[in-house]
């Protein structure tokens, strides 16, 4: 393989265009392929390529693309549910695959990915954007540096805009998407795995759709998604996480917060605006003793996408274990347990009890 890294791209809506413009700042990267059913999203794929897009092959489906296609490595950002059948023709080339969050809608299709990229030697990647968000990868480096000293609490909220609106209004339904807990939240159960360096034992979520899409009919049908939760996991090492989501809470001064707290001193970071705050403890009648510092993003990365330049980051490693200078830091493995944390929060939250992992084999 040349040093630069020839690109496919499978699925060309919002988010296959993100991934379009981070390539395209990447060093030694360039799209050469394209492919999606649906004629209006090649469109958009073409004009986030400008100029190039004249010399990008175009295809309607995925078997001809993985049949014809010249690249070194694909990006999977096609609707939740199709990402099976998405990789089937995929498994049987010997390309790198990058596969968007969530891995799968069900256990069974997750289980299926793994078992699959088991048996294929070239690199496999699960799209996890959020750890590479350059305050949260620095936030993540200071806990596993013991600078809270021994992690006993993790919290994270995220309190945003609601779902957007893809083509078809395939994500207004739990069917097509795993259901909130796994469509949205994965990104934050991966993250929770990755901090308290254990695994989950129970989940007990509480949601519920109380705003959004209420209004909405798609051949008489009405959304069925969650918008806001709690969701408590317990780790087998004692920790425990906690995740607050609203989706009707576009208003507000952070959309993501992320807390570690240990028996030494509490860590945030904020997004936006990129902050680190350190809070050590002290005696309680004392002052504080708080520190701010900021991450800086390079400008670039911040522009081509909507994720506080992490996709730009992300396709960085990415690109590096395709050319067999890096490991594979996200995997297949990684994707599944971050969908079954979510499976397991949608029957809490729609049976009112507390999950045991065990009951998802895992």
């Amino acid at each position: 393989m040349s040093s630069t890294v020839r690109y496919g791209i499978v699925g060309t809506g919002m988010m296959g265009v993100e991934h379009i413009r981070n390539i395209e700042i990447l060093p030694d990267a360039e799209v050469v392929a394209i492919a999606d059913p649906v004629a209006t999203s090649l469109d958009w794929a073409r004009d986030a390529l400008g100029a190039a897009a004249g010399s990008v092959a175009a295809f309607a489906d995925v078997e001809r693309f993985a049949r014809e296609a010249r690249v070194d490595a694909v990006v999977v950002a096609s609707p939740n549910y199709t990402h099976r059948a998405v990789l089937e023709p995929l498994f049987a080339t010997d390309v790198a695959i990058l596969c968007e969050k969530p891995l799968a809608t069900t256990m069974e299709d997750a289980r299926w990915i793994v078992e699959r990229t088991a048996e294929r030697a070239a690199p496999f990647w699960t799209g996890m954007e959020y750890r590479y968000m350059p305050p949260a990868a620095a936030f993540i480096e200071q806990v596993h540096g013991g600078r809270v000293g021994r992690l006993q609490m993790l919290s994270m909220r995220e309190h945003r805009f609601p779902f957007l609106h893809k083509v078809g209004d395939w994500n207004r339904f739990s069917r097509n998407t795993g259901g909130t807990m796994v469509e949205k939240c994965c990104h934050f159960f991966d993250l929770m795995r990755l901090i308290v360096a254990s695994e989950p034992v129970r989940v007990f979520c509480s949601g519920g759709q109380d705003v959004n899409h209420l209004d909405e009919r798609y051949h008489g049908e009405r959304p069925d998604i969650l918008d806001n939760s709690f969701t408590t996991v317990e780790f087998a090492n004692g920790v425990r996480a906690m995740l607050d989501l609203c989706m009707f809470a576009e208003g507000a001064e952070h959309q993501e917060e992320i807390s570690a707290t240990g028996d030494k001193a509490r860590l945030d970071v904020l997004i936006p605006p990129g902050d680190l705050v350190f809070s050590p403890r002290v005696d309680w009648r004392g002052p504080k003793s708080v520190e701010r510092t900021h991450v800086a993003v390079e400008d670039s990365a911040m522009r081509a996408g909507s994720h506080h330049g992490a996709t730009y980051y992300q396709h960085a490693a990415f690109a590096a274990a395709v050319r067999g200078e890096a490991p594979v830091e996200v995997t297949a493995e990684d994707g599944l347990r971050a969908v079954a944390i979510g499976a397991a929060a949608e029957i809490s939250a729609r049976e009112h009890r507390v999950v045991e992992m065990a009951e998802l084999g895992l």
